[in-house]
């Protein structure tokens, strides 16, 4: 049964295999194939031909034979459906697949090409997709300029070598690499900064990088900035001249400060960090401090807040502040600005201090032209009366007295113009002695008497070049100084003016020549001073007394006067041991130089014929008298125009004429030039109270031979007649 089993298979196969294949060219079996076969099929016969049933075919073998061949049918059959219905579905489910497949793809395609970001596909190191972001990254017109290049024709010669290692590394390695920064080159040639990142795919069957590009040209461009602002604001921070420092809000704890703090403050970095300013002691008035706090407070900024602050050293300082609160990191701090205006304020002080001396000088101008027009008068009418009365006796006295006060009262003015610098103080020969004493005189009776003054005024002290002015200004400075010290609770001052000789090695400043010089002492029992405020008293507006009762100027004034003369002024003190200044003057000249100031010296006199104008009747009438007592013959008059008509009517009969400068309708200056068009050799004397504008260039600009300040004494008035009408003579 098994061999006809055998059989059958053969034979269906044999069926089977023939219509599909034809004939034996059909076949295409070589020769030794077809012997193989046909001794296979001779076997199988023989085989059966040996059975013992092969002796003849019954019914029953036939039968056997074609339900055999039914059934063997029956399987191929089957086996050809099923096989062909597994078929059809995995037809079905590849082309499911595919479609998938094709799906996924577009919607790659889409998400890439509609992607913001640039992706490129390279391949055998050249490009084979671009998305159209990467056509706009690079500037070119479509992606045939870019397809089929190499990646390395679009990066920056310093970045390709880069480039090309990341690539290997992803390609053949396939490894992951984490971003990395490139620097590409656009069509156009300008350099673009991109963040790639790259992935290694299978494209079309084979190994593919796909890059991914974020443009961060503008990120690295703001970082750039971002950095060049911030090492801006550290060049600012640390060379500004003004004091920037940042302070922890939480506890003012100061975090940074830079050079201008240290400069203005006198704290080094390590004095301060880590300190607040409480613990500096750095607000001289804490009100400042909570003005401070109560706007960053209330508003966040504060801005021109002016305050005082001391330094390290004790020195106290005015800023203009300006602060806010800033968020660094995660903390809350104050950044502060403060502009030292310390000496702004003193130079506005000391303009302020200036418009207030010129105003005093305008108004002492007047006064002192008006005062010394009434002085005048009254010098000259007593000098008269000295003459009317040469013998000594209780009238003389009294007209002694009376010419005393009024020159007295002439300095006065002289000193009040020279405070107020509306005029040049001439340094002449003098001695001290006089001038200390008259000062002290007034002193005397304007300070209390719980303060005794004791003097020691040497008269062999020399002469020394000096203005009588501004000697009285020392000792009235010195001396107010001094009861100053001693208000509260009195003591003793003592004056005293004595001759010493200093040499090389004794010399206080190099600008002092080794000689004999005058030294006048003010010794005070009062408070004293300590180190630093001796080494301030010298600068202008500093005081150490309280609003109202001193500006500060006094001893910058008598340091202002002393340095003109060629002098020096020391100070000697200690709290509570009293105070000692002495100023030293050279001595010029001999000490037995006398100076004098009496009325009845020797006046030289004429007889020529002068012309005196002036719009004042008692001044006229009393120089018209003086004149003619000096033996000269005076035509006067009130009126400038008068004066002129007068001259012009005969120009030769006149000498000299002495004119006044403030007359209405027509100045003293301005009737000179018109006399010296009439007659320019005509000798002329201007006389004037008090004139800021008439200078000695104008002087001589204008013609004139001099000018003489009122009230002038009758000495000096003859005298300066002679000089102009002998200029030749020798005296």
């Amino acid at each position: 049964m098994r061999k006809t089993i055998i059989h059958l298979v053969w034979v269906i196969c044999f069926i089977i295999i023939l219509p599909c294949s034809g004939s034996d060219s059909k076949l295409n079996l070589t020769p030794e194939e077809k012997a193989r076969i046909s001794e296979n099929h001779n076997q199988a016969m023989a085989i059966r031909s040996d059975r013992p049933e092969s002796a003849g075919i019954t019914k029953a073998h036939v039968l056997e034979l074609i339900l055999g061949i039914a059934g063997v049918a029956s399987l191929m059959v089957g086996f050809v459906l099923f096989w062909n219905k597994r078929l059809k579905t995995e037809i079905v489910i590849r082309k499911k697949i595919e479609e998938k497949l094709r799906h996924s793809e577009e919607q790659y395609r889409s998400l890439i090409d509609f992607s913001p970001f640039p992706f490129l596909v390279t391949q055998e190191e050249r490009i084979i997709f671009v998305n159209p972001e990467v056509i706009r990254l690079l500037g070119v017109r479509d992606k045939d300029e870019i397809i089929g290049t190499s990646p390395d024709d679009w990066i920056a010669p310093g970045f390709a070598e880069q480039a090309r290692q990341r690539r290997y590394q992803v390609l053949e390695k396939g490894k992951t690499t984490e971003p990395v920064e490139l620097t590409l080159i656009r069509k156009d040639g300008r350099a673009i900064i991109v963040l790639a990142n790259a992935v290694h795919i299978i494209y079309h069957g084979a190994p593919a990088i796909l890059s991914a590009f974020h443009d961060i040209t503008r990120h690295k461009q703001a970082e750039e900035d971002l950095r060049e602002s911030e090492e801006k604001f550290r060049l600012a921070f640390r060379s500004s001249p003004d004091s920037i420092n940042l302070n922890r809000v939480e506890d003012g704890v100061y975090l940074e400060i830079n050079e201008g703090f240290t400069k203005i403050m006198g704290y080094s970095r390590e004095d301060v960090i880590g300190k607040s300013s409480l613990d500096l002691n750095i607000w001289n008035d804490p009100k400042d401090r909570d003005r401070l706090i109560s706007g960053l407070k209330k508003e966040g900024v504060v801005e021109n807040l002016e305050a005082v602050f001391q330094g390290k050293n004790g020195q106290i300082k005015t800023g203009l502040m300006s602060a806010r609160v800033l968020k660094i990191g995660n903390e809350d701090v104050i950044l502060s600005i403060t502009r030292d205006i310390t000496d702004a304020l003193r130079m506005e002080a000391t303009l302020q201090q200036s418009q207030k001396m010129e105003a005093i000088g305008t108004l002492a101008g007047g006064i002192a032209h008006d005062f010394n027009n009434i002085l005048f008068p009254l010098v000259g009418h007593t000098e008269l009366l000295l003459d009317d009365f040469p013998d000594a006796g209780s009238t003389r006295d009294s007209l002694n007295a009376i010419y005393s006060g009024t020159l007295r009262a002439r300095d006065l003015v002289q000193q009040i113009l020279s405070f107020a610098r509306q005029e040049e103080n001439e340094l002449t020969l003098m001695k001290m002695q006089p001038i200390i004493k008259e000062a002290m005189k007034l002193i005397r009776s304007t300070i209390p008497t719980t303060i005794s003054i004791t003097q020691h005024l040497n008269p062999a002290c020399g002469p020394v070049n000096a203005d009588p002015t501004q000697i009285h200004q020392i000792v009235m400075n010195l001396a107010i100084n001094a009861y100053h010290a001693m208000a509260e609770n009195g003591g003793e001052l003592k004056v005293n003016l004595k001759e010493i000789e200093l040499g090389e090695a004794d010399l206080i400043n190099p600008d002092m020549s080794p000689g004999l010089y005058a030294c006048l002492g003010f010794a005070d029992t009062g408070m004293g001073m300590s180190r630093d405020v001796m080494n301030r008293i010298f600068e202008p507006f500093f005081t150490t007394k309280e609003k109202g009762r001193g500006t500060g100027m006094g001893l910058s004034v008598v340091h202002g006067i002393v340095k003109h003369m060629n002098g020096d002024i020391r100070v000697y003190s200690e709290p509570g041991k009293g105070t000692e200044f002495r100023v030293y003057l050279p001595i010029v000249g001999d000490a037995s130089e006398k100076q004098g100031s009496r009325a009845d010296e020797p006046r030289p006199g004429g007889c020529e014929r002068v012309l005196l104008v002036d719009d004042e009747e008692d001044i006229i009438v009393m120089e018209k008298q003086v004149l003619e007592r000096l033996g000269y013959q005076v035509t006067s008059r009130t009126s400038s125009i008068e004066a002129l008509e007068a001259f012009r009517a005969n120009p030769d009969k006149f000498a000299l004429v002495i004119t006044d400068m403030s007359m209405p309708k027509m100045s003293g200056d301005k009737l000179a030039i018109e006399l010296i068009k009439i007659r320019p050799d005509i000798p002329i004397l201007l006389c004037t109270g008090f004139s800021e504008t008439m200078t000695d260039e104008k002087i001589k600009t204008l013609g004139l031979k001099g000018i003489l300040m009122k009230p002038m004494r009758m000495k000096d008035l003859a005298q300066k007649i002679r000089d102009v009408l002998d200029p030749g003579e020798i005296k």
